[in-house]
């Protein structure tokens, strides 16, 4: 284990010590995979709450996909208003469905499991509006292949530590986490940071003096300049 994989893993263990996702990880699988791709789509530039409502309105209107794929642009758009850019992600949808039909003779994504993440990886991405994030969360959660997907809360506490430069993308976060962070450490680790994000490593005013990363931390640090904001 390399020294940045030691480091990588003091600061999953002191996060686990915390939250206990990776002893207790929650269940954020769905029975078919295509529910996680369409449902991480709609959480695209807005809030949890939205997207849940949406994803509701959605299959309380459409019960199956193939009555979304039939349904006019219109009648979706209004279904999924809640979860915002309305317009942009029924577009998407309905081509995201045309594709996977055409692809899989079904409105089934079960059998991309077997082309493996790097496979699966290929083709979700080649889909509309189907970025590196919204991949690795289908990955991970409904397909249960290892990747590590990178959010705001992950993206904001790896460039705070020191784990890569202030002005690192998203996607080159979830390369180096992938590659030093164990396969088996992802979905607890990708939750707890995630809840560490939300609870302490805040956008706006962090509570570092409860951080159990200050010791890890480049931002703590005496001098930084975020330390002197704090």
């Amino acid at each position: 284990m390399g020294p940045l994989a030691r480091w990588t893993a003091s600061m999953l263990d002191r996060l686990e010590d915390l939250y206990h996702n990776e002893a207790n990880p929650p269940d954020l699988k769905h029975g078919e995979p295509l529910d996680g791709l369409i449902l991480t789509v709609l959480s695209q530039n807005t809030n949890d709450r939205n997207r849940d409502t949406a994803f509701g309105r959605l299959k309380a209107r459409f019960p199956g996909w193939q009555d979304v794929a039939g349904a006019e642009a219109e009648a979706l758009t209004e279904a999924i208003r809640p979860a915002g850019l309305a317009p942009t992600k029924a577009r998407r949808i309905l081509t995201i469905l045309e594709t996977i039909r055409r692809d899989f003779g079904e409105y089934s994504i079960l059998r991309l499991k077997e082309r493996g993440r790097d496979g699966a990886r290929d083709y979700l991405t080649a889909l509309p509006g189907v970025g590196a994030k919204t991949a690795a969360c289908v990955l991970l959660f409904d397909l249960e292949l290892p990747a590590f997907p990178v959010d705001t809360h992950i993206g904001r506490i790896c460039r705070r530590v020191g784990f890569v430069p202030p002005k690192a993308p998203a996607e080159a976060i979830s390369v180096l986490l992938e590659r030093e962070v164990p396969p088996g450490r992802y979905l607890g680790g990708h939750v707890n940071l995630i809840d560490h994000g939300r609870a302490v490593c805040r956008a706006r005013s962090p509570l570092c003096g409860s951080c159990p990363l200050t010791k890890l931390c480049a931002a703590a640090a005496p001098g930084s300049e975020d330390a002197g904001r704090r």
